[in-house]
């Protein structure tokens, strides 16, 4: 069915729940904030991000995306803040192509050129996922459950059919980034049907050694988590990667079509995001 033509499913309060854990929308000015202050913590003062003075003094890390965007979180019911409220201790970024198309489209595309893919796909319906960050004791696997466990009932709820975002290795030397960078574009390239290009300014190349002189082994060991979990789930990875100089960060581009994603995952959370319902 035409992406116009499909009517948002109610989404629950709760999007699941694993013990004291919760995951859920944010639904309040302050919960953003929180999840601002904890993508600060996490990118500029335990990571290698550079604040810009405004940074500095709210301590908290946010754009102009963020008000047009849905924050994901993850909430911990056993630990409380100062002023006694749970804490937020995992957050995503959420921005829906009806959204993006309305205002300055999506973050993303001041790193890749995506106006080939949405055109090529005129009749399917985008999820841009970005910001993706967690505290660092909660870096566990309940934590990642909850948090595509959440985005698993989002992309129910919205008739979502591909999802895309920027997904970070970190440093901003690519040559010594060549061993994941590389294996990354022999491995998981997009088929032309779902490529994308990084913009041609900003373009570095990812294919850096030749394919018989990667060892598969160090080069898994060498990828974030976050990326080998997308690998996982069926995502392919766009042509050309970004370096991005304020978050300290070489960035490669998901591409992952809800259609191609592993079976195995769909059943495990359930095909109406189920397995965790609070």
């Amino acid at each position: 069915m035409p992406k116009a033509l499909r009517p948002a499913l109610p989404l629950p309060e709760s999007l699941g729940r694993i013990g004291a854990l919760e995951v859920r929308l944010a639904v309040t000015p302050r919960e953003v904030k929180k999840a601002q202050k904890l993508r600060y913590k996490v990118f500029y003062e335990e990571m290698s991000a550079i604040p810009d003075v405004q940074a500095q003094l709210s301590r908290r890390d946010r754009d102009g995306f963020d008000r047009i965007c849905d924050h994901l979180l993850v909430i911990d019911h056993d630990t409380r803040t100062a002023a006694g409220e749970a804490a937020i201790v995992g957050t995503y970024r959420l921005l829906r192509q009806e959204v993006a198309s309305r205002h300055t489209g999506f973050y993303s595309a001041n790193e890749f050129d995506l106006g080939p893919l949405l055109e090529r796909h005129a009749a399917l319906n985008f999820l841009e996922l970005g910001r993706s960050c967690v505290l660092k004791p909660y870096r566990t696997k309940r934590t990642v459950e909850l948090l595509w466990h959440g985005i698993w009932s989002y992309v129910r709820s919205h008739g979502i059919d591909v999802m895309v975002g920027c997904a970070s290795l970190e440093g901003t030397n690519p040559d010594a980034l060549a061993l994941p960078l590389s294996f990354l574009h022999h491995n998981a390239s997009a088929p032309a049907e779902w490529s994308v290009s990084a913009l041609p300014h900003r373009r570095v190349a990812m294919d850096r050694l030749p394919e018989g002189a990667i060892d598969m082994k160090a080069a898994l060991k060498t990828l974030p988590p976050l990326i080998k979990g997308y690998l996982r789930l069926g995502a392919y990875i766009g042509d050309g990667a970004v370096v991005d100089r304020q978050f300290g960060t070489t960035d490669v581009l998901i591409v992952l079509p809800v259609a191609s994603i592993n079976e195995r995952y769909v059943n495990h959370y359930g095909v109406d995001a189920t397995r965790y319902a609070a």
